[in-house]
């Protein structure tokens, strides 16, 4: 029995897995370089404040102001949407002129971003500060390219930096006379090196509320910087993609003065550039990520992207481990914390000659796939091992010890740790730092059954101890709350997991039992709904800024370390059964959909009622594979007595070997009787 509740246009599509005219807006001026000696540009910095709208911005283009700041919108709480129409610009919209109220737009359901409306390029007043980041590498001549696109940029200059990352190039990089005023090198840190390393420098030097990562061999047209931050105006928690076209290998690239001028997209060589054809395909099967639920991420790269600072911090920053894959992993985990992912067509700009990927992609996947598979759990196919562990677990499973008995947790963990979704950890909830250290009565202590639950599983690393649960399991992408006591089936977390990815549901509630108190239910959350649920009710699904919303909690890619009874403090949370449950739940319905099925359905028992754990899923598998190698031997089998009866009948016999192949056709059925 399942009672749904979805959203209206469920999106239920997934992404496969890899690995127009120039506009004429004015652009920002562009002033000399003052050089220090050292190679880096003295500008002032970004030092706009969150929420906060400058007299004399500059504006982009023809039109009124769009977007007031929040503490002007009268009748409307802080961080509403502005609902303009694309290409409709506010003095069309009625009552949507400078320090008008507007009317907030619904939250994104799940990637379905078309209730965002930006304005109009050149139409709107922006107000958040971006930073601009490119790691660089030993590519002077590219980056002077990239820097001449940035300095004719329409974005206000003074909510514009760039900072760009120089990777322990040698000569290090300097800033040329044409880039945009607040320009500056940052070095990745003596004896670190690599894409990681040199994002995550850039990000922590930043100071605009937006970071915009762009790569040194990119060419930005000339609302490129735009076109991404009106979306940032809308949703705090947007990711901006740019459209990338690549540039044929053998095409001379433009000097920066025809790049300032905006000369080259004229070009045939420009207007030839075609994309990637992976990425043009997923867009073109999923209403540009539209239908996308869970797999928007994938599309996430480092070319030209931007994100929320404060996102970007909660997300854990780049890992900096990594030299490849960087922008897929950091994607994933944006997409953990509540991240929509919006490709926008209008944010154009060239890539010169082909990617790695596209020259040498078989490559590029044999390097990426030897580790993406241990960050990122949705890729299930790098998760073929029955038994390895893994970095990031596909689902947390937490059961509260408090005042259960050692016997019904034991039931409990082990049923989740025996399943057959093996990247499965158990959080275990419990006073365990009130665990005495000292001389105690060991068959008498008060706390008995809270340390029989710790002595077994003290050196299991797939269990943690924890005192109350964490806001969120991020970046595990499911969660599972299990009362103590009840007991899942071998099948039962692959089942409700199959069904959440199915039909896209943020949350799955299991009835466990009912009584006059209410009903006891086991939950499946998916990370990504709550996470998005979250910010909307802490903040509504407004402006990006500088600063996370209240009680949005920061992680780290790193795993955390393993507590002791003596280490554990409190995690922050809401209390289970809290007012915050039933408002995030309704978050998730109207944003995913929910849905009830009945315990009985996925094989979730009593600990009274459960079969002891027993078998292995590796051995179940090796007896699936042994009976499917015992039915293809069997099919042939058929197959062969099948061809010898044809042909046994097609013969041109007489009357007696009439009576033969009756002889034959008797021996045929009783041999595939017995089979």
């Amino acid at each position: 029995m399942t009672v749904p509740h979805r959203p209206a246009d469920p999106a239920t599509a997934r992404a496969p897995h890899p690995d127009g005219p120039s506009r004429a807006g004015h652009g920002s001026p562009v002033t000399p370089a003052a050089d220090d000696g050292s190679g880096t540009r003295r500008g002032s910095p970004v030092t706009g404040a969150p929420h906060q709208i400058a007299s004399d911005v500059l504006r982009t283009g023809a039109g009124s102001p769009v977007t007031p700041a929040a503490d002007d919108v009268s009748e409307t709480r802080a961080g509403s949407v502005v609902t303009i129409a694309p290409h409709q610009a506010a003095d069309d919209v009625p009552g949507a002129g400078a320090g008008s109220p507007v009317t907030p737009a619904p939250p994104v359901r799940r990637n379905d971003y078309g209730t965002l409306r930006p304005p109009a390029l050149g139409s709107w007043e922006p107000r958040l500060t971006v930073s601009v980041v490119i790691p660089a590498y030993e590519c002077q001549e590219a980056l002077d390219r990239t820097l001449a696109g940035l300095a004719a940029q329409t974005y206000p200059a003074h909510l514009m930096e760039v900072v760009v990352a120089d990777d322990g190039s040698t000569p290090a990089l300097r800033v040329p006379a044409v880039a945009p005023e607040a320009t500056r090198i940052v070095r990745v840190p003596a004896g670190r090196w690599g894409r990681g390393w040199a994002r995550q420098t850039g990000a922590e030097a930043a100071s605009g509320d937006v970071v915009h990562w762009v790569d040194s061999d990119m060419i930005l047209a000339r609302d490129h910087i735009e076109a991404h931050m009106r979306w940032h105006h809308l949703a705090s928690y947007a990711v901006v993609h740019g459209r990338v076209a690549f540039v044929a290998d053998d095409v001379a690239p433009p000097p920066p003065e025809d790049v300032l001028a905006g000369a080259y997209e004229g070009g045939a060589a420009f207007g030839e550039a075609r994309p990637h054809g992976w990425t043009a395909e997923v867009l073109r099967t999923t209403r540009e990520l539209r239908d996308e639920v869970a797999g928007a991420y994938r599309l996430h790269s480092g070319a030209t992207t931007s994100v929320a600072a404060w996102l970007l911090r909660a997300a854990g920053g780049v890992n900096t481990s990594l030299n490849m894959a960087e922008d897929t992993d950091l994607g994933y985990r944006l997409a953990q914390r509540g991240a929509v992912f919006i490709p926008d067509p209008e944010a154009r700009a060239w890539h010169l000659g082909t990617s790695t990927v596209m020259r040498r992609e078989a490559d590029v996947h044999r390097h990426n796939w030897s580790f993406l598979g241990d960050l990122i759990p949705d890729l299930r196919w790098l998760r073929r091992h029955p038994r390895r562990r893994w970095a990031v677990p596909y689902v947390e499973v937490v059961i509260d010890a408090h005042g259960a008995s050692y016997e019904r947790v034991r039931a409990s963990v082990d049923a989740a740790l025996a399943g057959t979704v093996a990247d499965t950890s158990v959080v275990l909830l419990g006073p365990w730092d009130e665990l005495p250290s000292g001389r105690r009565a060991s068959l008498d202590e008060p706390m008995l059954d809270t340390r029989l639950a710790y002595n077994l599983y003290e050196h299991e690393p797939r269990v943690r101890f924890v005192r109350t649960a964490s806001e969120s399991c991020a970046p595990t992408p499911f969660r599972v709350t299990c009362p103590a006591g009840w007991v899942l089936g071998p099948d039962s977390l692959a089942k409700l997991v199959g069904l959440a990815e199915r039909d896209g549901y943020g949350l799955v509630s299991v009835a466990l039992d009912e009584t006059p108190a209410g009903v006891t239910a086991l939950r499946l959350e998916r990370t990504s709904a709550f996470s998005r649920a979250a910010l909307v009710a802490a903040d509504g699904p407004g402006p990006a800024s500088g600063t996370a919303p209240p009680g949005f909690a920061t992680t780290r890619p790193a795993m955390a370390t393993r507590p002791t009874p003596d280490s554990m403090a409190a995690a922050p949370g809401p209390a289970p059964g809290s007012p915050v449950y039933g408002v995030l739940d309704a978050l998730v319905d109207e944003m995913y959909g929910s849905i009830w099925v009945a315990a009985a359905e996925y094989g979730v028992v009593t600990d009274e009622e459960a079969e002891p754990v027993g078998g292995d899923p590796a051995k179940w598998r090796a007896d699936a594979a042994r009976w499917r190698s015992e039915a293809t031997r069997l099919r042939a089998e058929v197959a062969r007595l099948e061809a010898e009866l044809r042909h046994a009948r097609d013969a041109d016999a007489d009357g007696a070997r009439h009576g033969g192949d009756r002889r034959l056709v008797g021996r045929l059925l009783r041999e595939l009787g017995r089979r």
